[in-house]
């Protein structure tokens, strides 16, 4: 007979590491709040979102998306560092032997419990060199300010980032879609730059999150032939 308990320490279960109640905690009558490694976390109003928006806006102009997808950047490589740092130690093994459905809802469970809305991954254009990002609720698409193009720049920025980290190759991203113009998510392709790139110009003819990914495979086939 198995021996379930001998079983268990042998190979113990372990949840996911961002699950809210186990990884926020802290003494909120002194205004700490800490992580489950104790470093410490910050929380902010939406008005403050909205006043980097606005002051960005105010002081750069139509430079202010650039501005802040690389703020993204820089955060999205400090953000890969301690995530992967933190995760590895928990699982015991590297980010890069994780397997794909763990690492997975690791980054989905932490972007929830970070605060920063519902997130999935669509694998389904991997084999044409993209990776879709799609995101729900998210406090940059409801703070920016209403517009006719995406303006979750330092989403976008992070997303970036992180994945250049995870991949190992240099990844670009442009968001596709924005609840800040009243669609149901926000859409982010990322890519090799001088491929994704090309869905920026069709943003900006009005084009949709479908046909521009339509357009991006056929251009790739195209180039492959």
């Amino acid at each position: 007979m198995i021996d379930v308990s001998n079983l268990l320490q042998q190979n113990p279960i372990v949840g996911n590491y961002f699950a809210h109640d186990a990884y926020v905690s802290g003494d909120f009558e002194i205004g700490l709040i800490e992580n489950r490694a104790g470093a410490r976390l910050i929380a902010f109003p939406r008005l403050l979102l909205e006043g980097i928006y606005t002051a960005l806006e105010q002081e750069t102009g139509q430079a202010s998306g650039l501005v802040l997808y690389n703020c993204g950047r820089w955060w999205g490589k400090n953000f890969y560092r301690r995530f992967a740092a933190e995760v590895s130690e928990y699982y015991g093994k590297p980010l890069a032997e994780m397997e794909m459905v763990q690492f997975t809802e690791c980054i989905k469970q932490c972007w929830k419990t970070y605060g920063w809305g519902i997130m999935d991954l669509d694998l389904s254009y991997y084999e044409q060199g993209f990776l879709i990002v799609k995101t729900s609720h998210s406090p940059f698409a409801e703070a920016a300010p209403k517009s006719n193009k995406p303006m979750c720049f330092a989403e976008a920025g992070l997303l970036s980032a992180f994945f250049s980290q995870v991949s190992g190759r240099e990844l670009d991203c442009v968001q596709t879609s924005c609840e800040s113009r009243g669609e149901e998510y926000n859409y982010f392709v990322l890519g090799i730059s001088d491929r994704v790139q090309k869905a920026q110009a069709w943003l900006e003819e009005g084009q949709d999150h479908q046909t521009i990914m339509e357009r991006l495979c056929t251009n790739q086939g195209v180039e492959a032939n």
